[in-house]
């Protein structure tokens, strides 16, 4: 899902470093094919939709369409308002210990390596988490999450 999102945003902002000049045409063409990006990566319509509005708002300004590099200004745009909409801060986590997470999720949707991280990002505010490796249908998340761990300096259960 995100190698395809990544894939089409790479190729749509390589089309905008590569015009000279850029138009409302080569701003919108983009926005057309970022919004069809998202929406194939799932991303929810509204959302979609109002994060291109956002950055349709911000192109169009004067200052974009009369600068020096107007592509590489676009994709600053785009950055700015993925991480606004992310949430550019990180929110502590409030955890009573003994704290249980469990990570659920589609195949293939990254639940072994974000587990890894956010076993990483306890570790690093002074807590000490378990990782236990419970994946029924790919045998190879186990010895991933246990590498994983290994990296990290993190105990794993398997």
């Amino acid at each position: 899902m995100f190698s395809s999102l990544s894939d089409s945003l790479d190729k749509t902002f390589r089309n905008l470093r590569g015009v000279g000049k850029i138009s409302e045409k080569n701003i919108s063409d983009a926005l057309r094919e970022i919004r069809i990006a998202l929406l194939e990566a799932d991303v929810e319509f509204s959302v979609a939709k109002d994060f291109i509005a956002k950055v349709k708002d911000k192109a169009m300004g004067e200052d974009v369409l009369k600068s020096i590099k107007p592509g590489e200004q676009i994709v600053k745009i785009f950055h700015d308002e993925l991480e606004a909409l992310l949430g550019g801060d990180q929110t502590p986590l409030d955890l009573n210990p003994p704290a249980r997470i469990l990570i659920c999720g589609l195949n293939g949707a990254g639940k072994t390596t974000t587990s890894a991280k956010l076993a990483n990002r306890l570790k690093k505010e002074g807590r000490r988490p378990l990782l236990i490796a419970c994946d029924l249908y790919r045998p190879a998340a186990i010895d991933q999450l246990a590498v994983l761990a290994k990296q990290i300096d993190v105990p794993c259960y398997t």
